[in-house]
């Protein structure tokens, strides 16, 4: 997939990896523009090509009670407002065949959550949708296997398709990247590491997953020294009372600086 098909995509010449940002869930629409204006401010400035992110609703939630959103249409409507205010491409997940068509009307790119990847009639939907696909790599999946998930949207027509590597689990409660997946799925799609779901504990007694935040900058610095070509960040103003995945969240105060950063390596590999 060529990153210029997606809609409004700015700064493709600058030779950056590409960014895909924002909360994990869509709880308000103070909270996403606020966010989404201080993400638009910084991929600006340094120039990156950006991806405003936003889940409109959370099916795969560990328990009950936990939250799952505010309302598709009005979520999905705060998605398009950011979209037409900053002049940007956004990205939700979606979890049933019929999410494909109602999310496709408000958004650029539709995300397959990892845990429902092998679901061939979801990836058909989304496919078909005509919309660019962000399939994640399920955690319990090879790199290897994601080319048969690939193959499914390209069978389609639709050839813009991209994978990510949101980790693979390490025992119950953890999760690793192993970082020889990207140069391998590269073959098959444009590739992204998800840095924070990568940080990931699932499995927690309490029912809510926990993280490492302290990680991101070592996992997404890495992520970049291997080549990869989009970097994943979910982030949040207060981490601590997001609705969802607080705990492996990236604080927005620290968005800047790891960019800045991020963007200095990528400088250097492409040197060579």
């Amino acid at each position: 997939m060529n990153i210029h098909n997606i809609p409004q995509i700015k700064h493709t010449e600058s030779d950056n990896f590409f960014l895909l940002a924002g909360p994990c869930a869509i709880e308000g629409e103070e909270m996403a523009m606020r966010i989404a204006e201080k993400l638009v401010g910084i991929s600006d400035k340094l120039q990156i090509p950006f991806v405003f992110k936003g889940s409109f609703k959370k099916a795969n939630r560990s328990r009950i009670d936990s939250f799952s959103g505010i309302g598709d249409e009005k979520a999905l409507k705060i998605l398009e407002k950011v979209s037409k205010t900053f002049g940007v491409p956004t990205v939700t997940d979606i979890h049933t065949n019929e999410d494909a068509a109602m999310a496709a009307e408000y958004v650029d790119v539709l995300q397959i959550p990892a845990f429902l990847v092998r679901q061939t009639d979801l990836v058909v939907a989304a496919a078909n949708t005509g919309k660019i696909v962000n399939l994640k790599k399920g955690q319990f999946m090879s790199p290897e296997s994601m080319k048969h998930a690939v193959q499914k949207v390209l069978d389609c027509n639709n050839q813009n398709v991209m994978v990510t590597d949101r980790g693979t689990m390490f025992g119950y409660q953890d999760m690793i990247v192993d970082y020889r997946g990207i140069p391998t799925m590269q073959q098959y799609a444009t590739t992204v590491l998800d840095v924070t779901h990568s940080l990931q504990q699932p499995n927690q007694t309490a029912g809510v997953t926990g993280g490492r935040p302290d990680m991101i900058e070592t996992v997404a610095k890495a992520g970049i020294a291997v080549g990869v070509d989009g970097i994943f960040i979910e982030t949040h103003f207060d981490p601590a009372n997001a609705k969802s995945d607080g705990a492996n969240m990236l604080h927005l105060d620290y968005f800047e600086p790891l960019m800045n950063r991020l963007v200095a390596i990528r400088k250097t590999i492409n040197q060579f």
